[in-house]
């Protein structure tokens, strides 16, 4: 879809709605936005890997036309084979199924890490060589440093398409990109060219959307090996405006190092939903099919069929979680589909929630400027907070879902299924064997493989003053870190202390105000109101045995 940024239009004035990221019951809740965040287990826990799930065994997935009609969106809770998932372990493996379905029928596949991936990073260029199937392709990308000392995270941005002095001032480097690199414009899809497709074949069924992301996760390999001087592979986000903003979306979704995901104003082929956007008025996904090869080959099965997929934008955005997502949409323009993009968001948003990282997601339409991919001021600021909070690491402020009233989607509309509690003890194993091809990361991060053994399943309750009690889960165990998850019952407004052991150390918390105090040490926890439960992940730091313990649980 082509829209000129330049042109600038009048519209009536926007009424927000600030929803709150805890409370999409299927009705838009007009809440304030939470001021304190989560991060979730997984977010902590995670291998340094593009694909966690690449071990999971996925069922054969049936043809095109052996698709059933499905009129609402898909459940992200149920797999493949029909039951539910029932705790934040079986995600993994249920976001396999996911992703095998997008590249089946939206996107195409993204190869397995390649052979070879060498290259450098300076302080203004990264260079990227890949050779894989016995062929070799190459590319670069610009890079400019935020002021201070490094080493810093980095934001890619598509074309330089972004909000780039925002993002510096938050302490971030900007890798500027050019997708063309890797995927070409303009050239068909029985002649597609650039890097990846000098690759894999100019023939291949795999979109550009696909191929643009690609060529992120080969930067990421690139700055890993480095040797992080200059920037943390660890902490790198992805952005890009209107066919980059679609571009972004689909690299964080289909790599898992990639801490924050920005897409601005995506549109058809984006994150608005597939099965929402004839209805809407926004760019016919044949029109998006046709005008470049953004998506897969396959997906022109579904062009005029959206209700025949087995997958829709929701469950995209869904394997972003637990990581960082900012979604910014236009609600002027309504080519773009952003009453589509909202209710994408909320959908995706059940499964954050139900993950324990509700305010890792924010979804931002409330802007008064119609012009497209303009820089808007209502966005700069929730920018250098999620900035902060998953690349610079030190802010931990909530994500908001702030939809205008222009372009407000009902989930309620679009879902028959609820959304689950999960628990946080792992209920199942990956079932196959580890897929072919190395992954790259940095040698300090840890491998976290499954434990040989767990904790006990659980701890004595701790009932002390007034009417409240406490309890410990143990959740999943790694050679240096593990998490815990706390319930609290009997009062809405509590204060509970733990003890944890030294020279353990807690590295990340969620859904609680949390406080630290002594040598030992003392943690002190509140609610943050996102409910009785909290949770944090401990590194053992040598001491592999201690877990934390419940001192006292005061209601206040």
């Amino acid at each position: 879809m082509s829209i000129s940024p330049g042109r600038s239009r009048t519209r009536p004035a926007i009424v927000a709605l600030v929803v709150s990221a805890f409370a999409f019951t299927g009705t838009v809740a007009v809440l304030a936005s939470t001021a304190t965040a989560q991060t979730a287990p997984a977010l902590a826990a995670a291998p340094f890997v593009e694909d966690e799930g690449a071990d999971c065994t996925v069922p054969a997935l049936p043809d095109a036309g052996a698709l059933p009609t499905v009129a609402k969106l898909p459940d992200p809770f149920t797999k493949i084979d029909g039951t539910r998932i029932t705790s934040t372990a079986d995600w993994r493996c249920r976001r396999e199924e996911i992703k095998k379905q997008a590249e089946k029928y939206v996107y195409g596949t993204k190869p397995a890490p390649p052979a070879t991936v060498t290259g450098t990073v300076t302080s203004t260029n990264i260079t990227v060589n890949v050779t894989d199937n016995g062929k070799s392709a190459s590319f670069s990308a610009s890079v400019s440093l935020p002021s201070g000392t490094g080493p810093f995270p980095a934001v890619v941005t598509y074309g330089g398409i972004a909000d780039t002095a925002t993002i510096k001032a938050a302490g971030a480097a900007i890798i500027n990109y050019d997708p063309y690199s890797t995927g070409k414009e303009g050239t068909g899809r029985a002649n597609k060219q650039g890097a990846f497709y000098t690759l894999y074949g100019s023939t291949s069924t795999t979109g550009l959307l696909q191929a643009w992301g690609w060529g992120v996760s080969r930067i990421i390999d690139v700055i890993a090996k480095s040797g992080g001087n200059i920037l943390k592979a660890d902490s790198v986000g992805v952005t890009g405006c209107s066919r980059f903003g679609k571009g972004a979306f689909v690299a964080g979704v289909f790599d898992q190092r990639i801490a924050l995901t920005m897409p601005i104003e995506s549109g058809t082929a984006g994150v608005p939903i597939f099965r929402g956007i004839p209805g809407e008025g926004a760019q016919s996904l044949s029109s998006a099919y046709g005008e470049q090869p953004w998506f897969g080959d396959a997906f022109s099965s579904f062009t005029g069929a959206p209700t025949k997929l087995p997958v829709d934008t929701h469950e995209m955005v869904a394997m972003v979680a637990p990581r960082g997502l900012f979604v910014m949409d236009n609600p002027h323009i309504a080519n773009l589909g952003p009453k589509s993009g909202s209710v994408a968001a909320l959908g995706g948003a059940e499964v954050y929630k139900a993950l324990g990282a509700g305010s890792n997601i924010t979804y931002w339409s409330d802007v008064a400027n119609g012009t497209h991919c303009a820089n808007r001021p209502e966005w700069t600021t929730p920018l250098t907070q999620t900035i902060k909070k998953f690349l610079v690491k030190t802010g931990n402020d909530a994500g908001a879902i702030r939809i205008s009233s222009k372009a407000l989607g009902n989930l309620a509309d679009w879902r028959t299924w609820t959304t689950p509690t999960l628990t946080n003890s792992p209920t199942s194993e990956p079932t196959g064997g580890p897929t072919s091809g190395p992954t790259s990361g940095p040698t300090s991060e840890p491998t976290s493989q499954p434990p040989t053994s767990q904790p006990p399943t659980s701890q004595p309750t701790t009932p002390p003053a007034g009417s409240c009690s406490a309890s410990i889960t143990p959740g999943t165990v790694w050679g240096d870190r593990y998490n815990t998850s706390v319930t609290v019952t009997g009062s809405d407004n509590w204060t509970v202390v733990i003890q944890i052991t030294s020279p353990q150390k807690v590295s990340t918390t969620w859904s609680g105000t949390f406080s630290w105090s002594g040598g030992g040490y003392t943690m002190t926890v509140k609610p943050n109101g996102s409910g009785n439960t909290f949770g944090f992940t401990t590194m053992t730091n040598g001491n592999s045995s201690a877990r934390p313990q419940i001192t006292s649980c005061t209601a206040t």
